[in-house]
This record gives C-alpha cells, sequence and structure tokens, in this order.
C-alpha cells in the first residue's frame, strides 16, 4: 500500500496587519510561519506567529459568516420566516466573529509592538529614518485629521483625511512603523480610528521642511532677479 501523502499546509487567510507585519520582520508572514513550524524563531517572533495563526483563524470565521449571508440573500431562497431567522442568527454570528476577530488583531499588536520598537531603534541608530515625497504628502495630509476606516462587508481598510485626501493602507502601516503617525485604536475601526502624527513624526515632517527650504539654490550676488522686486 502506498504511504499517505504528507499533510499540506493549512492556507493562510490574509489579514490586514499582514503588511506591518512584514516591515516589522523584514520576512513574508508565510516564512515566518515556516520558521515557527522549524523552531528557529526567538520568544518575541514566536508569540507574534502564533497570535497571527490566531487572527487568521478569526478572519476565516468573519470571511465563513460574511460568505453566508451573501448566499441568504443571493435570492435562490423564498422570503420566508425560517430564512429571517436564519439571516438573523447568521448576523448575530458574524458579529461575534468580528469581535472575536477585533480580540485576536489587539492580541497581535500587543506582540508586534515592541518588535517594531527595536526595529526603529536600530533604524535611528544607522542614521537611516528619512522620509521619502510620498511620505511628506501623507504626513501633511494626516496632520489635518485622518481617520482609518474598515467597511463592514468587505472588509477593506482606508484612510480619509480631513482634506479629502486618501492615504493608502500600505503607506499608512509604513509610517506607523516607523513611528510616525499613531493610531487611536479606543474607537471601533468601522466607525473610524483617528490616526495624528506622533511626535517624532512632527520632527520628521519638520526636519524634512528644513532640508527642502535650505536645498534650494540661492541667486549670486549681481545675478538678474529671476521676479521682479515688489515696488513699495
Amino acid at each position: 500500500m502506498p504511504p499517505d501523502p504528507a499533510p499540506t499546509a493549512a492556507r493562510r487567510a490574509v489579514s490586514p496587519l499582514d503588511p506591518r507585519i512584514e516591515a516589522a520582520t523584514g520576512h513574508d508572514v508565510d516564512t515566518l510561519w515556516a520558521h515557527r513550524d522549524r523552531g528557529i524563531l526567538d520568544q518575541a517572533h514566536t508569540d507574534l506567529v502564533d497570535r497571527h495563526r490566531e487572527l487568521a483563524q478569526a478572519e476565516t470565521g468573519v470571511t465563513f459568516y460574511r460568505t453566508l449571508l451573501h448566499r441568504l440573500s443571493s435570492g435562490k431562497f423564498p422570503v420566508d420566516a425560517a430564512l429571517l431567522q436564519r439571516i438573523d442568527r447568521t448576523v448575530d454570528q458574524m458579529e461575534e466573529a468580528a469581535a472575536s476577530r477585533a480580540a485576536a488583531m489587539r492580541r497581535v499588536l500587543d506582540a508586534l509592538e515592541p518588535i517594531e520598537a527595536a526595529a526603529r531603534s536600530a533604524t535611528l541608530s544607522r542614521g537611516e529614518a528619512q522620509i521619502t515625497a510620498a511620505d511628506q504628502a501623507a504626513m501633511l495630509a494626516i496632520a489635518s485629521g485622518a481617520k482609518l476606516y474598515e467597511h463592514l462587508l468587505t472588509g477593506r481598510l482606508s484612510v480619509t483625511t480631513a482634506s479629502g485626501t486618501r492615504v493608502p493602507y500600505a503607506e499608512l502601516q509604513r509610517l506607523k512603523s516607523n513611528g510616525f503617525v499613531t493610531l487611536d485604536t479606543s474607537h471601533p475601526v468601522h466607525a473610524g480610528q483617528p490616526v495624528s502624527l506622533t511626535d517624532a513624526g512632527r520632527a520628521a515632517l519638520a526636519a524634512n521642511r528644513r532640508t527642502t527650504h535650505a536645498s534650494l539654490p540661492t541667486a549670486r550676488p549681481g545675478a538678474w532677479p529671476a521676479a521682479p522686486a515688489q515696488r513699495r
């Protein structure tokens, strides 16, 4: 009798925190999972991967009930008392699954934030903390007020600023991993979590402005002015 095939690894559900985890650790999540299974991670990264697996399972639960609700409301079933009861029950179950996912996300963040802090310290010690033009534009937009939203049905995350500018979620995660912005997680993400600049973010933005201003070319003495001086 041929040997049983090797079991395949459970497929990982994608979570909104994956880009942030990958930015902080320098590895994609699949690699981190594999390293965890081989026992080659330190305790901090092991805890992070374990919490992330819990989050992936919670994400799967939310997806299951969202799909079921879509199927029940697709028009394939007669609208009667039984269907309405199933819809109500599914909505309650999806709400519970979303609450479990939120708790799992908080545990991932608790495990991730010390790793991010260590990565920031290493970056600052090498003198590599710089912001790009895209960083500056995003930080200026956030400075006027911004909120992170999650769509209840699609689960998509988006950042909207007071000026109407949209900041890509990946950009937000990068700024947060660098310690330039912070999220007020006391608010539910579906209602909008306020995003604001940290002291480090304001300092980096101010330093970048000074550097940009200092790099502008100055006119040579006696050179013809680029624009006529305003008469008094």
